[in-house]
């Protein structure tokens, strides 16, 4: 079929044995991941993040608009600036705004309002969602189907990020205005996902669940 605009898929078709190998082997690496919140301040180089963005951006979106910024944040202060920001927010959720069932639902997984590790990650990716572009002459123009296609993204950068070794916590401290503040992010953006990124501490917990 030859349509302007469009090339040949380039594909190569699996025999069924490699479909199930090769299915049951994505299975089972995802299946080790795990949210980590103690994380080592060992550095990670640069190209490593870079891959790890280039490979979230390659996820579908609505009309192939790509609704999304990927910031990734390396430097101390900014770091410092983001963690402070976010405990003062979850300082006031567990202090009122959330209810009494979801304290509950956390308290096995033994959580507060110190993140400490937003300054020991090497690495925080923000996602921002745009929910509409701006053109050259600041003009809006539309986007489509902008929480699912920035949620596939984040989760093809979860998968990225577990692939390469490293771990992260989907982080979302509520409201996160202040990353746009912080981030000098444009109007068009908004938050989305915050994700530590980096090595777990040598004495790194999780949960038995």
């Amino acid at each position: 079929m030859d349509k302007q605009g469009f090339k040949k898929l380039e594909y190569h078709f699996p025999d069924a044995d490699q479909v199930q190998t090769g299915s049951q082997s994505f299975r089972d690496t995802l299946a080790s991941r795990r949210s980590v919140r103690h994380f080592s301040d060992n550095p990670v180089d640069a190209s490593v993040i870079r891959n790890i963005v280039m490979t979230a951006a390659s996820a579908p979106s609505g009309a192939n608009k790509q609704p999304w910024t990927f910031c990734a944040v390396q430097n101390p202060e900014i770091k410092r600036k983001i963690r402070m920001a976010a405990e003062k927010e979850e300082y006031e959720n567990y202090h009122g705004r959330m209810s009494e069932e979801w304290l509950r639902d956390l308290a096995p997984l033994d959580t507060d309002w110190h993140k400490e590790f937003l300054e020991t990650a090497p690495w925080l990716i923000v996602i921002f969602k745009k929910s509409y572009n701006l053109d050259k002459s600041g003009n809006k123009t539309k986007n489509y189907y902008v929480n699912e296609s920035v949620g596939i993204a984040a989760g093809f950068l979860i998968a990225a990020i577990h692939l390469a070794g490293l771990v992260t916590l989907t982080h979302s401290p509520s409201p996160m205005n202040f990353l746009c503040e912080i981030l000098e992010r444009p109007e068009n953006e908004k938050p989305y996902l915050l994700l530590p990124v980096g090595y777990p501490a040598s004495d790194a917990v999780v949960p038995d669940i």
